[in-house]
């Protein structure tokens, strides 16, 4: 699937909708998101944008492309689902559940990672800034094995 290009922003009539319609393209990208469509990030994100999130800080849209096709090898059936959306000028906040299954343990139980993104968008309605706030101890580690156990007793001791 490819994303319809971006608007215009020279055109008047266009560029007042350009938020809204970088954001239902970027919203539409990511739930529809398949090791084959990532090579299509490049219409959604500008060349020189940053992604960070807890594992991973880098900047172009090359960089970015490379996580999204580690993910695919790294785990299976993964899938975003956005929740809500706010936006204002050319930003936004989402919030999502990202679903998948770990390949190699418990491969028949669907993980769920709730997690939140800040996007800012450039003139052109790329998306310059991609920022992922999650929590990486309870959403990921908590979920494996022995780091986890170690992960739930150090909440509890800081708990008491």
């Amino acid at each position: 699937m490819h994303p319809p290009n971006p608007p215009n922003p020279s055109n008047p009539s266009l560029a007042t909708d350009l938020p809204a319609q970088s954001l239902d393209r970027l919203v539409v990208f990511f739930e529809t998101l398949t090791e084959k469509s990532v090579a299509d990030l490049s219409l959604i994100y500008a060349p020189d944008a940053r992604f960070k999130d807890p594992f991973n800080d880098v900047k172009s849209c090359d960089a970015i492309a490379a996580i999204f096709k580690h993910m695919f090898v790294a785990l299976e059936a993964p899938r975003f689902v956005v929740i809500e959306r706010i936006s204002q000028g050319q930003q936004c906040f989402l919030t999502w559940e990202f679903r998948f299954r770990f390949k190699n343990y418990q491969p028949t139980t669907e993980q769920v990672i709730l997690g939140a993104s800040h996007i800012v968008f450039n003139a052109q309605g790329l998306v310059s800034l991609h920022r992922d706030y999650w929590d990486a101890a309870e959403e990921l580690y908590e979920k494996l094995p022995v780091v986890g156990s170690v992960m739930r007793w150090l909440k509890r001791r800081a708990n008491t």
